[in-house]
């Protein structure tokens, strides 16, 4: 539903008339600025309520009143696509998952963002996590990726039923003692899990082996309705859920039910986005206000702003890529930390294909065969 954002206001500190540098000019900041005025509108397309949170905060509203904010929730991908066989131009941001940017960047619906920035400290790559901004385009300049949670493989558990001290190690899920005790969701449609399923592929103690041994051999019973899969944990039908979405399980947490989240395993750690990857969208009827959006976005009042709403709302994935922003807001837990192995299955190389969900598929075509014998 396209609509004018109308949301709450988030106290931040004001933001000064960016220090310019060597790499953009007071002159094109200010042209920006101006340009965007007359166009007097962003559209902005975000998949689910976490993407479009800093949006609705109402901050860049504030600092930049002349521009209306239009936010459209949804998945921006077939909607941007369908609108495109219409000939319909109207979206000027993609906010999402991780493939949102670049299922768009496949379908040659982005222009470079990288070329749309021009703040100074958005430039500064010293100001971001490894050093580096990331990219999951093979280009690296289309898919920006601004969040970057520790991921610990999204399995959770019933308070009741398990105990987190059993399990230090992934390979203790492959325990039989939890044969026929773990849901799964499915991640051959699009949603949590994807990542995740990466994630075992990459780490080399574990690979196809761990994925083919836990869907084939512990009778996993797969599922696609995200409530119902926190209602089975929740009431003890099923132990263990890998791949319950996070936010659900909060909000269960936050009325007393007995579900949560295992900690990281000693094989290693991900890194996960969620919903905090950005594409500018090409051909978009407010260019200018959209430059002006992402800049804002990334810098340093865009990301406390992205990070404070997110952690307020319980998402667990709130951690900005930004290191030169406090992080108490977050628990210690969310934060990525110094002489930790973390295990990128997002990179660009990593992105082209999912290895993983090809064993996925083949391991549930194998548990299928073998319950027929």
């Amino acid at each position: 539903m396209l609509g004018a954002c109308a949301g709450f206001y988030f106290a931040a500190a004001p933001l000064e008339r960016p220090v310019m540098g060597a790499e953009a000019s007071p002159a094109e900041w200010e042209k920006t600025v101006e340009a965007a005025k007359k166009e007097g509108q962003v559209t902005i397309y975000g998949f689910g309520a976490p993407a479009l949170l800093p949006v609705e905060a109402g901050v860049f509203q504030k600092r930049f009143p002349e521009i209306k904010v239009v936010s459209v929730s949804g998945d921006p991908v077939p909607r941007i696509l369908s609108e495109r066989r219409a000939g319909k131009y109207i979206a000027d941001v993609a906010i999402g998952g991780i493939t949102t940017p670049w299922q768009l960047y496949l379908a040659k619906a982005l222009d470079p963002i990288k070329d749309a920035l021009i703040l100074p400290e958005v430039l500064d790559e010293s100001k971001w996590w490894g050093g580096k901004h990331r990219y999951t385009d093979p280009e690296r300049k289309y898919a920006f990726v601004f969040i970057g949670s520790p991921q610990t493989g999204g399995i959770y558990y019933n308070a009741n039923l398990v105990s987190p001290k059993e399990f230090q190690y992934y390979r203790d899920f492959l325990n039989p003692k939890w044969k026929g005790k773990i849901e799964a969701r499915d991640i051959r449609s699009p949603g949590p899990g994807g990542d995740s399923i990466k994630l075992f592929y990459y780490i080399p103690e574990l690979g196809s082996d761990f994925i083919r041994r836990l869907i084939r051999d512990m009778d996993i019973t797969l599922y696609r309705d995200r409530r119902q899969a926190v209602d089975w944990l929740a009431t003890g039908k099923f132990a263990i859920c890998f791949f319950c979405p996070n936010s659900d399980i909060n909000a269960a947490r936050r009325q007393g039910l007995p579900v949560a989240a295992f900690g990281p395993m000693k094989e290693g750690v991900g890194v996960g986005s969620s919903v905090g990857n950005i594409g500018l969208v090409n051909r978009a009827p407010h260019p200018h206000a959209a430059k002006l959006f992402i800049n804002w976005l990334l810098s340093r009042e865009g990301q406390l702003t992205v990070q404070t709403v997110r952690a307020k709302a319980g998402i667990d994935t709130s951690n900005s890529l930004r290191i030169d922003i406090p992080k108490d807001m977050i628990p210690p837990e969310e934060q990525l930390r110094e002489g930790i192995k973390y295990i990128d299955a997002q990179t660009p190389e990593r992105m082209v294909e999912n290895p993983a969900l090809k064993v996925f598929e083949e391991a549930l075509a194998e548990a299928a065969a073998k319950g027929k014998k």
